[in-house]
Parts: structure tokens; C-alpha cells; sequence
């Protein structure tokens, strides 16, 4: 189980969420995307819900997140961080997953450029279970 004070849960037509010092970020595959597009995270999955956010992966690897008590940003509507979070989970639905990015810590600010051309950023597009 992750932190979610080591989350960010970022709403958009494509969500995304960013962990930091997750103990699955070695076994995530380094991330290379060209054109700023995300290439699939093979072999890992993401279901994402209300209050817990799961990340399978290949083998024993995974993650769970207490997600009602993780921060999301991105929305316009000012609701609470439980109608935030709903909110992610249906973007989830809608874009059929999330990318899902760990980092060695959470930036300051979202810059998605800068994320994408670390160097140091694991993951990718991770399609959601139904």
C-alpha cells in the first residue's frame, strides 16, 4: 500500500497518476515516449475506484492506493476530494485506463514535458479492468 500523500491523481481526457518512492518503480519499465505520446505499460493494468486504486503487474507486482484520501487536481468543478476522485475514476473509464508515472518524487508543479523527458520516469498507459 502506497501513501497517498506520495500520489497525485491528475484529471484530463487521459488521466494520470503520479507515485513517489513506490516500492514498484523498478519493476515499472522506464519511460520512453516520443512526440509526447505514452507507449502501453505491457503486462500491468490499473482499476481504478472511489476508494482504492489498484496497479497489477507482472508477477507478484502491484500496488494499492487508498485513493478517497489522495489528492486529484485538474478539475474545475471545487467539489471535495471524494467528488475529485469520482471524477478521475470516470475520466478512467472514459480513456478505457490511466497513465500511471512513478517518480522519485512528486514535482512541484505539473509539467508534463518535463515528466515525459526526465529520464527518471517509470510506467505508462495502463489500461483499466473492467
Amino acid at each position: 500500500m502506497l501513501d497517498p500523500e506520495n500520489t497525485l491523481f491528475v484529471r484530463g481526457a487521459t488521466p494520470v497518476l503520479l507515485l513517489a518512492d513506490a516500492h514498484v518503480h523498478d519493476a515499472l519499465p522506464l519511460l520512453t515516449a516520443s512526440d509526447e505520446a505514452v507507449p502501453l505499460c505491457e503486462g500491468w493494468s490499473i482499476v481504478p475506484r472511489l476508494t482504492l486504486c489498484v496497479l497489477d503487474g507482472p508477477g507478484d507486482h502491484g500496488l494499492v492506493v487508498p485513493a478517497l484520501a489522495a489528492p486529484v487536481v485538474g478539475g474545475t468543478d471545487g467539489g471535495t476530494a471524494s467528488n475529485g476522485m469520482g471524477d478521475w475514476c470516470a475520466d478512467a473509464e472514459q480513456a478505457g485506463g490511466a497513465v500511471v508515472l512513478s517518480l522519485d518524487q512528486l514535482p512541484q508543479a505539473f509539467d508534463w514535458s518535463a515528466l515525459l523527458s526526465s529520464g527518471t520516469a517509470r510506467g505508462g498507459f495502463m489500461p483499466a479492468l473492467a
